[in-house]
């Protein structure tokens, strides 16, 4: 079976974008200097699975930045609503998350990159996630989507690494028990 990886940037308060999805507190913050490792990690997975408010975000930006295949898990969302230009890059399917692994182990994609937070919630819920890597950004929101929420039972984790860097955020590795 396929491995979830999570590399998220939060906010103290553990909020990972405003209720509109917006990241603007996340491009605010002076870390333009520091690598937080996010190519590195790219590396190392074969597909990125993310939900449709995660991709109207990205969306969003200037340019696309994956060269990953990413799959967008969505009730609502169709390949229609791909951009045509990334047809070839995107595609939407509402597979339950135990599913989608199974489709991923069947393409020969062992490392999946889960990218947004209700995602998160849904793999973590099912026991889907293997490890997590936080950066942790000095700042509260007060309000916003949350990276975790309810959770069935207690979720054990084991810390691997932290780093810590000149513009306070803090980045935490752990993985899951």
């Amino acid at each position: 079976m396929p491995t979830g990886h999570v590399m998220m940037a939060i906010t103290l308060d553990g909020f990972v974008a405003r209720k509109d999805h917006s990241l603007d507190w996340l491009m605010k913050q002076k870390t333009a200097d520091e690598d937080h490792g996010f190519v590195e990690f790219l590396e190392k997975i074969d597909v990125i699975v993310m939900g449709s408010g995660s991709f109207r975000t990205v969306l969003s930006f200037e340019a696309w930045p994956y060269e990953k295949p990413v799959v967008v898990l969505s009730s609502v969302l169709t390949n229609d609503d791909v951009p045509s230009e990334l047809a070839d890059k995107v595609e939407v399917t509402n597979l339950s998350p135990e599913n989608l692994m199974t489709e991923m182990e069947r393409r020969g994609w062992p490392r999946v990159y889960v990218d947004g937070g209700a995602i998160v919630q849904s793999f973590l819920k099912l026991g889907l996630i293997d490890d997590f890597k936080l950066a942790i950004v000095p700042i509260l929101l007060g309000d916003g989507i949350r990276l975790f929420g309810d959770l069935p039972s207690d979720v054990d984790l084991e810390l691997i690494d932290t780093k810590a860097f000149p513009s306070g955020l803090v980045e935490l590795r752990y993985k899951v028990s």
